[in-house]
């Protein structure tokens, strides 16, 4: 397929759902850099990181929900294509909340689908996921000829719906408007890996694990690859596929070439996910892990958090449950080898990928080291295990009466510092040098990283309110 960069997107109207989100936004800029008459966004959230760029460049943000039909139906007014981005639940907290998975990912998609047909919406690109047709098993080298992973297979809901909305997208290809003449060509694109500067998924919770030094281990064998896609060879992509669902190409008969059609995309270098991370991780002075861990018994760790998650969501808010480290559907994505092929996008719709790896890895390590020099590290999670182990041994020989392991603390801390006198000394200072420590970093975090400000305040808190409690205990 051999059009001009601006066929089928100068003096057109288009309707991005997630449209404030990392690739979304970077969608809506692409299309007004190419002429569109029209981008309007439409997400959940009001404002995002890209959402006052997207204004500035003239992007209507329209605030909606695609579970509720008429948020839908007031934004595709008037529309020529949708590219439906907009899902739930792909990662951490999220994947615990299976009944918004379904609402978001099927319900919003039929909408998407029923408002495209009463509108007249002739072009449907959906962004669908590999996950479609992997669930654990080795692929090499796949192509879209591989069956659907069967529905209740799926370890995690939203491969599931993801699946059922892409089946229901390509199935609704062809059916004629409700209202008028003509009829909704749609397709899928199945991404790898998302990555970029700015991504806001998979690479924010990778990295702050090994700020905590929580990056114990590598799953599966080195061997295990599978494929990853910078931002703008996707947006490039997902372009190319509303091109090629244009019924109005001269000299073209038929219906279009994408009509219908799944199409994977993705950098075409498939490679083991640490070894593609060590380049970021080394760059930002984290510790790479070194020692590996069988997929089976990374399996079986995956399935305890699991359940510690399930059991805890319904009692703890989600504003307090922490990110898992771990679970099932994530062993699969990075222990097993699957990687797919983009010939059938390359020869139907002419995509090739304009960043290499290498340059899109540097651009992303670019953002992140910027990030970094704005923010503050605190300590790992293996140094505040031993601090807090270190402080209760001073405290519990130093105050607390002889039961239990405190006689046993106590002949360790008189070992060393030969008097009760002496510990509790020791004690005091080193709580007061913590407290300082805690004030000094809650002040700087205020000027220079608002958003761990927090942090910082409770941890001096606590700190000053353990203080207090030990001081007036000494009086």
């Amino acid at each position: 397929m051999h059009l001009s960069e601006s066929e089928g997107i100068e003096k057109k109207t288009f309707v991005v759902t997630g449209g404030l989100g990392f690739v979304g936004s970077a969608l809506c800029l692409e299309l007004v850099r190419r002429g569109a008459h029209q981008v309007r966004s439409l997400d959940l959230r009001p404002e995002s990181p890209w959402s006052d760029d997207l204004r500035r460049n003239g992007v209507s943000c329209i605030q909606g929900d695609i579970s509720k039909k008429q948020d839908v139906e007031n934004a595709l007014q008037g529309a020529d294509c949708v590219f439906h981005l907009a899902s739930y639940g792909m990662s951490g907290k999220e994947m615990l909340q299976y009944g918004r998975i379904d609402e978001v990912n099927i319900n919003g998609t039929c909408h998407i689908l029923d408002s495209c047909l009463e509108k007249g919406v002739s072009r449907l690109v959906y962004v669908s996921t590999y996950n479609v047709v992997f669930g654990g098993q080795e692929i090499t080298n796949g192509n879209e000829a591989l069956p659907y992973f069967p529905i209740d297979d799926h370890v995690d809901s939203y491969s599931r719906s993801k699946s059922i909305a892409e089946q229901l997208v390509l199935k609704s290809n062809g059916r004629p408007f409700k209202k008028k003449k003509g009829k909704l060509y749609s397709c899928a694109i199945r991404p790898a890996a998302i990555y970029g500067p700015g991504e806001e998924r998979h690479l924010p919770r990778i990295i702050k694990l090994a700020k905590l030094g929580l990056l114990l281990f590598k799953i599966g064998e080195t061997n295990a690859k599978s494929d990853w896609v910078y931002v703008d060879n996707l947006v490039l992509g997902l372009l190319l596929a509303s091109m090629g669902l244009l019924d109005d190409i001269p000299g073209r008969t038929g219906q279009p070439v994408a009509a219908g059609q799944p199409y994977f995309i993705s950098d075409g270098y498939p490679v083991n996910s640490f070894e593609f991370l060590r380049p970021l991780l080394k760059s930002l002075d984290y510790d790479v892990p070194k020692s590996s861990l069988p997929v089976p018994k990374a399996l079986i760790l995956g399935k305890i958090f699991w359940v510690f998650y399930s059991f805890l969501y319904p009692w703890l808010s989600r504003k307090w449950l922490p990110q898992p480290l771990i679970l099932p559907a994530e062993v699969y994505k990075v222990g097993v080898s699957h990687y797919f092929s983009f010939l059938k996008a390359k020869e139907e719709l002419g995509y090739r990928p304009m960043v290499s790896p290498q340059k899109g890895m540097q651009e992303t390590i670019t953002y992140w080291k910027e990030r970094k020099r704005r923010e503050l590290d605190g300590p790992t999670l293996l140094t505040w295990i031993l601090v807090v182990i270190g402080m209760t041994i001073l405290f519990c020989a130093a105050y607390m009466p002889a039961y239990g392991p405190v006689p046993l603390f106590r002949a360790i801390n008189l070992f060393v510092f030969r008097s009760i006198r002496t510990v509790r000394v020791v004690f005091l200072v080193s709580m007061a040098l913590h407290l300082g420590e805690a004030v000094y970093a809650w002040q700087l975090a205020r000027k220079c990283d608002p958003a761990n400000a927090r942090g910082w305040f409770w941890q001096t808190f606590v700190l000053g309110f353990f203080s207090l409690r030990c001081l007036l205990k000494r009086a």
